[in-house]
């Protein structure tokens, strides 16, 4: 059996100030292709098919469009919810979809009831386990629930407890999905945090009964042992993700269990690089010729904080999203704000603002303005 591990599309999601619906679209497209050029047998979606619980029009479309593509090029596709989608409106007429090759996972009290496939070796159960917010789900999860501790470490751990009770009894080969962050995986910038004082990490050990572990929610793909895996999101939707090789896991089952899994690249749309410097170095450099067409992350070590910044870099580098000015050599203040204020006059603070924002000090022009403005506020203060 052949399986296409993805997760985390995010659909609806931008990059910044970059439309990614075109990029989005694109991925799909390709794994589409992969589908039929492949022979996939099951595409696994492991959570977070949208960015956020009511996701835009056009996100959904472009979801809908892309199950039935999937299903019309000859795989059944499974999809558990994760923590940015919502759980009631991803799974909305799934046991009308199940008829049509397409099985929804987003409610917890089934989540021990596989979806069993099968091939010229037999059967296959895949249990879906979708993202398990700890308060909400407690009451729904299947087995005695008893004592069980907080946390989504705890509640996770307890699921798939009650999925490996399942196969002891039925055996035979096994897949589960689960979006969770997995002890061993690495986060990057663009994952909404799940875990509270670490009690959102699950133990690796616990997928050990299982031939396949399919895991969604880490944005980077990750190997955590030869069965349990991040597919990692497809697109980078932070610079953090500059430097992951995006795509997908195919995966094929022999007769005894997990044969291979080989690495499948997504199409990328544009590089992310970051670049650090001062501007003029910046905007001369031959060094810098190579991501003049990248999305970049900009950071400006100018002493002062230079005029115009972004309009001048876009001149060279059309497609900067994030600018950040850190001076170099400039040394840091712990000192909490009220501290470094006190005894200070409302002009001296302002003045101040402006010089730690700027990086140099207002002249005499721009601070009379401060002050025409502060007495303006104490004047209209009074009158009120």
């Amino acid at each position: 059996m052949r399986l296409l591990h993805t997760s985390d599309w995010h659909l609806g999601r931008s990059l910044h100030r970059a439309d990614l619906r075109d990029a989005q679209a694109a991925f799909l497209d390709s794994l589409v292709d992969v589908v039929r050029s492949e022979r996939v047998d099951t595409v696994l979606v492991s959570g977070d098919v949208y960015d956020r619980a009511v996701p835009p029009l056009d996100a959904v479309a472009l979801a809908e469009t892309a199950l039935e593509r999937l299903r019309d090029a000859g795989a059944r596709v499974v999809v558990i919810s994760g923590n940015h989608d919502s759980a009631t409106r991803l799974g909305f007429s799934s046991r009308l979809l199940d008829a049509s090759g397409v099985h929804l996972r987003t409610r917890v009290a089934g989540c021990a009831e596989p979806l069993v496939l099968e091939d010229a070796h037999g059967p296959v159960a895949v249990y879906a386990v979708p993202y398990l917010e700890p308060d909400l789900v407690r009451d729904e999860l299947p087995g005695d629930t008893a004592g069980l501790g907080r946390g989504q470490g705890a509640v996770l751990g307890h699921a798939l407890q009650q999925c490996a009770a399942d196969l002891a009894v039925r055996g035979g080969r096994s897949v589960v999905l689960a979006h969770a962050w997995v002890m061993g995986g690495e986060a990057s910038l663009s994952e909404r945090d799940t875990t509270v004082g670490g009690v959102g990490h699950v133990p690796a050990s616990l997928f050990a009964p299982f031939d396949y572990g399919a895991l969604g929610h880490l944005h980077g793909p990750q190997v955590l042992a030869e069965g349990l895996r991040y597919s990692g999101s497809p697109l980078a939707y932070s610079f953090s993700e500059a430097r992951h090789t995006k795509g997908s896991w195919l995966v094929e089952l022999g007769a005894s269990g997990l044969a291979r899994v080989e690495a499948v690249p997504a199409p990328v749309p544009r590089r992310l690089s970051v670049l650090r410097g001062p501007l003029p170095e910046l905007l001369t450099s031959r060094a810098h010729d190579a991501v003049e067409d990248d999305w970049l992350s900009v950071v400006l070590t100018d002493p002062v904080r230079p005029d115009d910044a972004m309009a001048r870099l876009s001149v060279r580098f059309p497609h900067v999203l994030v600018l950040a000015h850190e001076p170099e050599g400039a040394g840091r203040d712990d000192r909490t704000y009220g501290a470094r204020v006190a005894g200070r006059s409302d002009l001296e603070v302002a003045t101040g603002f402006v010089e730690h924002v700027r990086g140099g000090a207002p002249d005499d022009a721009e601070t009379g303005l401060l002050a025409a403005a502060l007495e303006a506020g104490r004047l209209a203060g009074v009158s009120a």
